[in-house]
């Protein structure tokens, strides 16, 4: 029964991603036909029809998905506990002195084996 009513659903989404896809293309083409018009014209249109596209992809079934999937993403952004900048900056101090020790070291072993390479083809 489940898989009958998907088929259904996913039926009726195909027409609204027509309507979505035709929206999009629309704004595409509509930017720039009246590329002589004011861009803040330009901008406001393209967000109305950016926005109507977007409410029309969320009625379907995967788009109303994403929505669920960013809203859970929001939730799960907010429960990080974000190092404070005492804590940025001394571990940004860190990976500088890591990497110059690094370079240092390479630095060394390519000298080294220069020299080691000079010697043999001499």
């Amino acid at each position: 029964m489940s898989n009958k009513s998907n088929t259904q659903a996913s039926k009726q989404d195909l027409p609204k991603w027509i309507v979505v896809a035709a929206l999009v293309a629309g704004g595409v083409y509509a930017n720039a036909y009246f590329s002589g018009e004011s861009l803040i014209v330009r901008i406001l249109g393209l967000l109305v029809l950016g926005g109507l596209a977007g409410w029309i992809a969320v009625q379907t079934t995967k788009g109303a998905a994403f929505l669920n999937l960013c809203m859970e993403a929001r939730t799960e952004v907010r429960k990080v506990v974000w190092p404070t900048r005492q804590e940025t900056t001394q571990t940004t101090i860190i990976v500088l002195v890591v990497v110059f020790i690094l370079a240092l070291v390479l630095w060394f072993l390519d000298w080294v084996l220069g020299a080691v390479i000079a010697q043999i083809i001499g």
